[in-house]
């Protein structure tokens, strides 16, 4: 039997729901529908263990082909199945479980998984036919669903340590040991608190992972510092979503850029980070800037609708990104930071970026 948490099943609600929806909904920036940017699926692309499965239409019928099988399912069975599965996603309570229902019907086209081959990029491929155009490019896209735990754009790692100095610091080595010891629910905050009563002050010197500050120095020679300036403002904050942080950074304006004319320096160079991050960045891997199969997301609403966002569209693609992702405090022990600590006769603090959708 089947089970799998809401993210899992979420992708085959994904794929039943598009089939019969039979058309593809772009989303702003603020996960609404673009009423006139509608694309109409031609075809829908997904790669299991067993193989990959492609779904068409014959008129009000779901041709299903896959290697030399073929099926043939009315779409408004589709529709039925979209709607139960989605009733139960949103009345389970545990972390996994199984819908013996939607198992059943799936199985009676040969497919057997919950999620798509792990070794595949893309959660999902579908064929569209773009009027704007005239064209029916392929795209690809991952999955993300508001129905389950929201989840992670950029994982915490040591890779993700930004490494400050601290300077004009007036504690002493008991002093360094107590602002150590605070374990408050907010202890790194806490910790900076105390460093700043003593008069110390942040200064960014270098990332852990020079592959990632590489990555970043890539996109911008500026990003690297920028990002340590907003993950400070962050825990010197009550500020955690991307927007709210990086709207006080331009007031700030950290890099002294001439605001005269009122360029959007720091939502332009966070926008094309997180948009790389999406589309393939990793902290420990050398970037290229060449993006993954996965050119998108698609977004599951709490509410079932579902809303593409992709690089074909990038303008609503770094829109939503950015609108919807924040900063979050990982694990201080798992990941090393937020206690200070000598090296060279310099004292020193770090701070971990992690980036979780909202």
């Amino acid at each position: 039997m089947l089970k799998g948490n809401k993210g899992e099943w979420s992708e085959i609600y994904t794929l039943l729901k598009l089939i019969s929806d039979r058309q593809l909904f772009a989303g702003d920036g603020n996960l609404k529908k673009i009423e006139i940017l509608i694309f109409p699926i031609i075809k829908i692309l997904r790669d299991e263990s067993n193989g990959t499965f492609e779904y068409s239409y014959d008129n009000d019928l779901v041709l299903i082909k896959n290697n030399l099988e073929e099926f043939r399912i009315p779409v408004i069975s589709f529709q039925e199945q979209a709607k139960l599965l989605l009733s139960k996603l949103k009345e389970k309570t545990t972390s996994t479980f199984s819908v013996p229902e939607i198992e059943n019907f799936i199985n009676t086209f040969g497919s057997k998984s919950l999620k798509a081959k792990s070794t595949i990029k893309s959660d999902i491929r579908i064929v569209i036919h773009d009027q704007r155009t005239q064209t029916t490019p392929e795209l690809g896209f991952s999955i993300k669903s508001q129905l389950g735990e929201a989840s992670t754009l950029l994982n915490a790692g040591k890779t993700t340590n930004f490494i400050y100095k601290v300077k004009n610091l007036n504690a002493n080595k008991s002093d360094i040991e107590s602002i150590n010891s605070i374990q408050t629910k907010s202890k790194i905050k806490d910790r900076l608190v105390q460093i700043s009563k003593n008069n110390g002050t942040l200064e960014f010197v270098k990332m852990e992972s020079s592959v990632f500050e590489n990555n970043l120095v890539l996109v911008d020679s500026a990003l690297p510092f920028i990002a340590a300036e907003i993950l400070l403002l962050f825990f010197n904050s009550n500020y955690s979503n991307i927007s709210s942080l990086v709207s006080q950074i331009t007031n700030e304006n950290p890099m002294n850029y001439n605001m005269n004319l009122f360029h959007p320096f720091y939502e332009y160079k966070v926008k094309r980070f997180l948009s790389d991050i999406a589309l393939g960045m990793m902290p420990s891997r050398v970037w290229t800037g060449e993006l993954d199969a996965t050119g998108g997301y698609l977004i599951v609403k709490s509410d079932g609708d579902i809303l593409c966002y992709h690089i074909y569209n990038r303008n609503e693609f770094e829109n939503y990104l950015f609108n919807n992702t924040r900063l979050e405090t990982a694990s201080s022990s798992r990941h090393d930071f937020g206690k200070i600590f000598e090296e060279n006769g310099n004292l020193y603090f770090k701070l971990n970026l992690q980036i979780r959708f909202l």
